[in-house]
């Protein structure tokens, strides 16, 4: 493919209702960064930016959310990152389009991961939209929003100006699908077609704009990746005052207007100091959304919304999520089969090994017993649930699960964030995908696999395309999962005895392990 470049005043040129954009021209794809798309002050409801007169140049990224804490690169071969200048004043979008046209092309938003407290539209090098907007013939939307203490700490206690401060990182969200909704069509989007896709936390901010009359009719599907967490990225329930004036009193100031000016390196050292012993005591804690008018809670706690019963979801996860990080101290290759059972009894002890290895064979049986200590059921046991009281109000609920080994460290079962490149399109981007495997095409087959199903369904609501079986929608007591794997298929309820007994087993030993990794850290 020869690459071609443009950019010029003739080049890339939108009138939003703001004002003039001019992105850029790179190969067959017109591409916009960091259009400011709301403003706000500090605990505050994001607010429409004032129209510029001149073009505004939308050829770099814009601010990404302050982190609470300063990353240091780590495991960038399983998660390649991109880290990038911090500010408040981060509410900026990306578009990539085919063309500005009078087309009017399926329009995908992408929420990022990094729970409701870090990450940013472009820290995964595969967050990159080009190829599926390329590729899928479509408008590609990513965001940033606030985060952690500037987006989600409750201060309603303190005056009706902060009455969603606990949220304001969801109505930044909210602001976001807004502009959408006003200026897509200018880039040649459907705005009466869009669907918002995020992965881990970037999947549960979907489960929370469904719950939130604010966003109702600005979306129309969803794409659910690793983000029906549970209680690990439970709401932040009760008033946020004491939070609020312990946050105050470490900083020596006494009301909350002086709070929105303390420099946020200051405001974020004093949040972690007091955060432990109130998080310890069970009280609010911030970091995350909070039930009110605005965002009505949880809806496996609180019932879904009828409001937003029938939009159709795409919802999975992957087989081995955050315990496939870690190197295996097993060579399940070289392992006779009893060798490898007992290694599961030395984890869980032999009666349990018996039953957790006879349910694992019938959900599993083309994996090593081996990789049943990799299972993931902290993701999959509330999924499971939410797609089971999903599936009682509509037929337009899909279930898949992620199974595909990464051709990495000898072979890996597949990690969180592994799945983002192929649904993108990426794999080219990212290293792990092209390691020596059986079939040097596998891992295009299950890119192909995976792109096509979502570029179906952002099309029509529908996943099903000729690169993969019939796939129905999830019905009452009939969870139908697409396994994307080397014999993709579709199976019914395959693991709904295997996981129970999973977290029954197994959750207490991985909690000690992580009690365990606690305390040599403080060593």
């Amino acid at each position: 493919m020869t690459h071609t470049f443009r950019f010029d005043e003739h080049t890339a040129v939108v009138r939003t209702t703001k004002g003039l954009v001019q992105g850029y021209a790179q190969d067959d794809l017109l591409i916009f960064k960091g259009i400011p798309y709301a403003t706000a002050k500090r605990f505050h409801a994001p607010q429409p930016v004032e129209a510029w007169k001149d073009v505004f140049q939308a050829t770099s990224y814009g601010y990404v959310c302050p982190l609470l804490n300063n990353d240091r690169p780590k495991g960038e071969l399983y998660v390649p990152h991109r880290f990038w200048p911090m500010d408040e004043d981060c509410m900026n979008l990306n578009v990539w389009t085919p063309g500005c046209t009078g087309e009017k092309r399926p329009v995908l938003v992408w929420l990022h991961g990094g729970g409701y407290e870090a990450g940013s539209s472009i820290e995964h090098i595969a967050y990159d939209g080009a190829n599926m907007s390329r590729y899928g013939n479509a408008v590609v939307v990513s965001i940033n929003h606030r985060l952690n203490i500037l987006g989600y700490f409750d201060l309603s206690d303190f005056g009706e100006e902060y009455a969603n401060s606990g949220n304001a990182g969801g109505d930044d969200i909210i602001a976001a699908l807004q502009w959408v909704r006003e200026n897509i069509e200018a880039f040649g989007g459907d705005p009466d077609n869009v669907t918002v896709f995020g992965q881990s936390g970037g999947g549960g901010k979907i489960t929370t704009l469904l719950q939130s009359p604010g966003a109702d009719g600005l979306f129309h599907k969803g794409i659910i990746m690793s983000g029906v967490i549970g209680p690990v990225l439970a709401d932040a329930e009760g008033s946020g005052r004491e939070l609020a004036e312990a946050v105050m009193k470490e900083l020596g100031i006494s009301t909350v207007k002086e709070l929105e000016k303390v420099d946020y390196s200051l405001f974020a050292k004093a949040y972690k100091k007091v955060r432990p012993a109130l998080e310890k005591a069970g009280k609010y804690v911030g970091g995350r959304p909070h039930p009110n008018q605005y965002y009505l809670g949880e809806p496996c706690i609180h019932g879904f919304r009828r409001e937003t019963a029938n939009i159709p979801l795409l919802i999975g996860s992957v087989f081995g999520e955050f315990t496939s990080f870690s190197a295996s101290p097993f060579d399940r290759d070289q392992m006779t089969e009893e060798a490898q059972c007992a290694a599961v009894a030395e984890m869980v002890g032999s009666r349990e090994a018996e039953e957790l290895i006879a349910l694992f064979k019938k959900a599993y049986p083309e994996r090593s017993v081996v990789d049943l200590l990799r299972l993931d059921f902290i993701f999959r046991n509330p999924e499971m649930d939410y797609i089971a009281r999903r599936s009682r109000l509509n037929r337009c609920t899909w279930s898949y699960m992620f199974n595909m080994d990464q051709p990495i460290g000898g072979g890996s079962t597949p990690w969180h964030c592994c799945d983002v490149p192929y649904v993108f399109r990426n794999i080219d981007l990212v290293e792990y995908p092209h390691g020596p495997q059986k079939d040097p095409k596998l891992s295009e087959k299950i890119q192909d696999q995976a792109f096509e199903s979502v570029m179906a369904f952002a099309r029509t609501g529908d996943p099903n395309n000729s690169c993969i079986p019939a796939w129905p929608a999830s019905t009452e007591g009939r969870e139908a999962t697409l396994l994307l794997d080397e014999q993709t298929r579709v199976l019914e309820n395959y693991d709904h005895a295997l996981i129970p007994a999973a977290a029954r087993i197994m959750g207490p030993v991985l909690a000690r392990q992580m009690r365990k990794i606690r305390e040599n850290a403080q060593h």
